[in-house]
């Protein structure tokens, strides 16, 4: 049974529209209209063998932040309607990824409980076209409309490029890790019986 979904979201800000499979090789066609973003969406797919389609339209002349807010709104969504009823996952992930200089940590909990932990603090306001405070911003709306944990941390910071993109690399494979099906689980991982 594939663990896939489509979402669509338009409001007078944003068009934006997500499919994703959790159960991918790695495949991404993304256009966000924002470079950098764009390049870590396709990292994120590629390092978490996610397939990913990801299309969006903002106001970029205003700025980034409704764009990619949204984006990972209808991202965060995705995973949480691709993961179903969560019957048989692992729910848990964590992960501790180097680039170059840089080392990040993400740790995911898809208890159906929003929450967004981020410490990472950035010494350049922009990589490419990205606003760099807008990477906090993207990661909250994904953890909120997932219904996760999230926990990022920049263990060693460094480069704010190799930064950002060690923690998206970071947050594919936890949540890779954490929607694994495991033949050990036959219901949900939790005492309470639902997630």
């Amino acid at each position: 049974m594939a663990r896939s979904s489509t979402i669509n979201r338009k409001t007078r800000e944003t068009e934006i529209e997500v499919t994703l499979e959790l159960d991918g090789s790695g495949r991404a066609e993304v256009d966000t209209g924002i470079g950098f973003l764009d390049h870590m969406l396709e990292g994120f797919a590629r390092h978490g063998f996610f397939d990913l389609r990801c299309r969006a339209k903002g106001d970029l002349q205003v700025d980034g932040h409704h764009t990619v807010e949204d984006t990972g709104i209808v991202l965060g969504q995705a995973i949480r309607e691709a993961a179903g009823d969560k019957k048989g996952i692992r729910r848990y992930g964590y992960f501790i990824l180097p680039m170059d200089e840089a080392l990040a940590l993400c740790a995911v909990d898809l208890c159906g409980r929003p929450y967004l932990q981020f410490d990472c603090d950035f010494t350049a306001e922009r990589v490419g076209e990205l606003d760099t405070e807008l990477v906090k911003e993207f990661f909250y709306a994904v953890s909120y409309s997932a219904g996760m944990n999230l926990h990022l941390r920049m263990l060693q910071p460094g480069n704010n490029h190799h930064m950002i993109e060690a923690m998206f690399k970071a947050f594919a494979k936890a949540l890779s890790e954490a929607t694994t099906l495991d033949p050990r689980i036959t219901d949900v991982l939790s005492t309470k019986g639902s997630l």
